[in-house]
């Protein structure tokens, strides 16, 4: 391949490198500051008006100010400069700064391999499919850039011929991708993040329940986890995943502090146990998701006294993990003196109102069980309402909501319940979490989303343990039976697919999901159990890093081998040059007349000797040899004095 011989760098293959930088940065314009896609943009737009107008570029001393100004700005808008956002937005202006210094075909270069840097950039804040296909246009622009800088200029090339050789370099590559991917020892954490960089602030539940706290959740359609059930999907009434667990109450707030230290459960099961595999989302909280009552502990993780599953270190990445569990159970048949004190805990000159209501009810009641019955059939029978737009309440909300709103969202009626309980003498608690789902058909999985956040009560009673009561069933039952897209009134805020407006765009959605779910599980899922499996499969059995790497390394070596003997066939039996075909035909039709070109004798010596042997061919061999000499060793091929050397050579019969 014709390489780069000047270092004039012409308008058509500047533009090509411009389009491609533009590219590889446009996703972190959304990210960085402000000010750092305004300084970008004049940058770039600099060189453009130097290029066009062929001016000389800037000083070197202006290039070292902007710089010192974009530091001073990256560490007032970040705190510092070193990190993952500061340190892209660093390299952003680095970028725009470098193209103000572009002289030579080396410096091209250094901008190119800044641009497939960029590339993985892109992963540390998205690995969904969609950014993956743009990265892969973007990768192929940018070979396609450096291949057309590998010829002289003015460009002798096509950009058909940029874009398909960076095209075949791209699928030559694949082979070797897949090696790497599946046999490049694993590590446990995120394949494309920095630890304390990966996960940003996202809606979902936290250890602390407030009113509104959960309500506030219902405009998310965001993914909380995933559910793959081996066997058949649970009723929706009883999908209840349980989260954090508030035991304290301040008044206004429910909390979930530390557990205390007990000794082990003892939870007797009834019934089958239910198996099925979570996959959470990152968010960046410590809670794992599982089934009342769950009987199993997933890896790098541990069950609290109340049956919280927390991951040993925060959810950073996906993770996926198995379950069992068992939906009928009787737990907790013995109540210690400690865990008593903190089930019936509340503070006091706390909601008055309230804990006069409970002691006047619980005294008409028979038992403990009689006066749950009459609290769930006064939210029932009396004029109270669900509602995600619930109005504000002050310092004894639980008072204001029984007693002059009524109208609430979950949360409204866990927090009424418990403390109703609590202040009758019953033991009891809130546990959020989530409840229900959506089945995907398309993926036979089931989605639960933020949208699905709920809160709930238990009670302890005699001979039964801790028992789950939901106050919300009362009120609203179709929110636990069909979700809560079914239990919202007309007109209050709802996910726009989650609506029941758009059948068709919502499967569509579901499809989609199937889809992205596949390359979850596949892709950003293949951690080193998953490796570990795989291999497994394939008759690998004790998988260590250094096999693993040796096994590597062999298949790598044979597809360079194989792919490097393929492009020499390919360069061995490519179709030769018509220049150079054409005089060879002309050099073959001199030797039958016993005139041979020596191997080394050039084409001017050769005319020599041919018109010394043969003068009377002297026209024909002096303008065959001068237009194979013009187009071989010329500045640019003509293709009108080709044709007419291809005819010369045809009617040349010596």
């Amino acid at each position: 391949m014709p390489t780069a011989t000047v270092d004039h760098l012409d308008t058509r293959r500047v533009n090509w490198l411009l389009v491609s930088l533009l590219l590889v940065a446009a996703p972190h314009v959304e990210r960085v500051p402000w000010w750092t896609t305004l300084l970008v943009a004049v940058l770039f737009g600099w060189r453009v008006y130097l290029q066009h107008y062929a001016l000389a570029l800037p000083r070197k001393w202006l290039l070292l100010l902007i710089i010192a100004g974009a530091l001073v700005g990256i560490k007032m808008s970040y705190g510092h400069v070193m990190g993952r956002d500061s340190g892209i937005a660093l390299l952003l202006v680095m970028l725009g700064l470098k193209l103000l210094e572009m002289v030579r075909l080396r410096d091209v270069m250094v901008l190119i391999f800044i641009c497939y840097f960029l590339v993985i950039t892109n992963f540390l804040y998205s690995q969904t499919i969609p950014m993956a296909l743009y990265m892969l246009v973007v990768l192929w622009l940018t070979t396609a850039t450096m291949i057309g800088f590998q010829f002289r200029s003015p460009p002798a090339v096509s950009h058909r011929y940029q874009l398909r050789g960076a095209g075949l370099m791209l699928v030559q590559a694949v082979p070797l991708m897949l090696v790497l991917f599946v046999l490049f020892p694993r590590v446990q954490g995120p394949l494309w993040g920095l630890p304390q960089d990966t996960v940003a602030a996202v809606a979902g539940l936290s250890d602390e329940m407030s009113p509104g706290s959960v309500s506030a959740l219902i405009l998310s359609d965001a993914v909380a986890f995933r559910v793959d059930f081996r066997g058949r999907t649970p009723p929706t009434d009883r999908l209840y995943w349980r989260g954090p667990v508030m035991w304290d109450f301040d008044g206004y707030t429910w909390s979930a502090s530390r557990p205390i230290d007990a000794a082990p459960r003892r939870y007797q099961t009834i019934g089958n146990p239910v198996d099925y595999t979570v996959t959470v989302e990152p968010n960046g909280k410590r809670w794992l998701f599982a089934l009342d009552l769950p009987a199993s502990v997933p890896p790098r993780s541990i069950i609290t006294d109340d049956y919280q599953l927390r991951s040993l270190s925060r959810i950073t990445m996906r993770t996926r993990y198995d379950m069992t569990s068992y939906l009928d159970y009787r737990d907790n048949l013995e109540l210690n003196a400690l865990e008593r004190q903190r089930a019936l805990r509340l503070p006091p000159d706390s909601n008055p109102r309230t804990t006069a209501l409970a002691r006047e009810m619980r005294a008409a009641a028979h038992d403990d069980r009689d006066y749950i019955g009459a609290v769930l059939r006064m939210f029932r029978t009396q004029n109270f309402s669900y509602t995600t737009l619930p109005p504000r309440l002050g310092d004894n909300p639980v008072d204001e909501f029984l007693f002059t709103t009524r109208a609430g969202f979950c949360e409204h009626y866990a927090s009424a319940f418990v403390v109703l309980m609590r202040a009758a003498g019953v033991p009891a608690r809130v546990v959020t979490g989530y409840q229900g789902g959506e089945i995907n058909n398309v993926g036979d999985y089931l989605i639960v989303r933020q949208s699905d956040a709920h809160a709930w009560a238990e009670v302890w009673l005699k001979d039964a343990g801790w028992v789950r009561v939901d106050p919300t069933a009362a009120v609203s039952p179709a929110r636990i039976e069909q979700g809560v897209a079914a239990a919202i009134p007309p007109g209050e805020p709802l996910p726009l697919l989650l609506q029941g407006k758009f059948t068709w765009l919502r499967h569509a959605r579901l499809a989609w999901d199937s889809v992205a779910n596949s390359w979850n599980q596949l892709v950003l899922g293949y951690n080193p159990e998953r490796q570990q499996q795989l291999l497994r499969r394939i008759g690998i059995g004790d998988a260590s890093w250094k096999k693993l790497a040796a096994a590597m390394f062999v298949l790598a070596g044979a597809i360079m081998l194989l792919l490097s003997g393929w492009i020499l066939y390919r360069l061995r039996a490519a179709r030769p040059d018509p220049t150079a075909a054409a005089y060879a035909r002309f050099c073959a039709r001199l030797a039958r007349r016993g005139l041979t070109r020596r191997a080394s004798e050039g084409p001017e010596a050769f005319r020599r000797r041919a018109v010394a042997a043969s003068p009377h061919l002297a026209p024909a061999i002096n303008m065959i040899s001068d237009l194979y000499i013009r187009l071989r060793y010329g500045d640019a091929a003509d293709n009108g004095e080709l044709l007419q050397l291809q005819r010369l050579v045809k009617t040349f019969r010596p």
